[in-house]
């Protein structure tokens, strides 16, 4: 039996060589460029972060309630448009009937308590009433109370109009 390498001659050898020679001294192709994705864009009312965002969507005052939760307290000095917003961890709307038996209660100096059962609205996105008139809302407070998945629940705040 002859090896291979004489059996197919001298030329054939060194062409063989000449070959490996050649293709051992490339230098390596260059990596495939790899572009990281931009991060996605989020807007300063948005955020897809758990609490990432508490701006105020209405122009109202933003609370949370546990760790799943967010409201949005709009009161207004005129009486005439109160309105509450329920959102969810990462401030995307929830619809009104996530809560129940939403009630405002205004404290005023001097004057007996206000009491303002709340409805939902037609859109069916906001718990919606009206009052009296505010004339000193530096000194007037409101007590929010509303019940989310049967627990009641309330807050005292500031009378801090939009």
């Amino acid at each position: 039996m002859v090896p291979a390498h004489r059996a197919a001659g001298p030329a054939a050898c060194a062409a063989a060589f000449a070959l490996a020679l050649i293709s051992c001294s490339r230098a390596p192709a260059d990596p495939p460029v790899v572009q990281a994705a931009a991060p996605p864009s989020v807007s300063p009312g948005n955020s897809a972060v758990p609490h990432g965002d508490h701006n105020p969507h209405h122009g109202g005052m933003v609370m949370m309630k546990g760790e799943d939760l967010h409201f949005e307290v709009v009161l207004d000095t005129t009486g005439r448009s109160y309105r509450v917003y329920f959102t969810d961890a990462v401030r995307e709307d929830l619809p009104a009937s996530v809560a129940s038996d939403v009630v405002l209660t205004i404290r005023r100096p001097s004057a007996p308590e206000e009491r303002i059962a709340l409805r939902i609205d037609d859109a069916g996105e906001s718990w919606v009433g009206s009052g009296r008139l505010v004339d000193t809302p530096a000194k007037t407070g409101v007590r929010v109370a509303f019940a989310i998945r049967h627990e009641p629940y309330w807050i005292d705040l500031p009378f801090s109009p939009r």
